[in-house]
């Protein structure tokens, strides 16, 4: 089957020579499957064409014949003017997609139309208000992000003199703590020397606060 199918392919010209094992012929069965089945589905859709111009073809003649007997009207006879309505008239048909000419089809056609046209110019109405709706929360949004901003670069702000508060507090405070401890350190080798010299405790600030009270 397969090889058959390969002459039908390349008709006259040589087949090229390829490795038959199980993997290339499962490919090559596949391929012929699907363009067989490609060529029967296109063999059916000209024979529809066919058909149906087949079908165009006597109904044209019925119209013409038509035309004939009851009007003694043939498309030769026409004038221009009345050629050019006749045109207007299939193109219309064409157009709307009407099965013939007849009045009655022509009103459905635009009737399906009109309210084919009424629905979408629903949808779309649809479409702008949701559409309206969304732009309004985006805009929403994009305000509220932009508040969101502000707020954040304010309270950065903020945050970082707080810190640089807190810093100055910090060295401030170290720095007190260090005169502190100097100063006790001198306030100690102050009561030492006095000490030494023969200053009596009794006689101490600390010592004649506490005989005060």
């Amino acid at each position: 089957q397969i090889a058959l199918w390969l002459k039908k392919i390349y008709k006259n010209q040589p087949i090229p020579a390829f490795e038959a094992n199980k993997r290339t012929v499962d490919i090559l069965y596949d391929l012929a499957e699907r363009s067989e089945a490609r060529d029967r589905d296109v063999s059916l859709l000209i024979e529809d064409k066919m058909q149906k111009a087949k079908e165009y073809e006597a109904e044209a003649k019925y119209l013409q014949g038509l035309l004939a007997e009851s009007l003694a009207l043939s498309l030769s006879s026409l004038s221009s003017k009345g050629t050019s309505y006749l045109d207007v008239l299939v193109n219309s048909a064409m157009i709307l997609e009407t099965k013939d000419t007849s009045l009655v089809s022509f009103f459905y056609a635009i009737n399906d139309m009109t309210s084919e046209l009424y629905a979408t110019e629903s949808k779309n109405r649809q479409m702008e208000l949701e559409l309206k709706d969304r732009m309004k929360k985006l805009t929403g949004a994009l305000m509220l992000e932009k508040q969101i901003r502000e707020d954040l670069e304010k309270t950065e702000k903020y945050l970082e003199f707080e810190m640089s508060k807190a810093e100055y507090q910090s060295q401030k405070t170290k720095f007190l703590k260090d005169k502190s401890k100097d100063f006790k350190v001198r306030i100690k080798a102050a009561e030492d020397q006095l000490t030494a010299t023969g200053l009596h405790k009794s006689l101490t600030h600390e010592s004649l606060m506490s005989l005060s009270e």
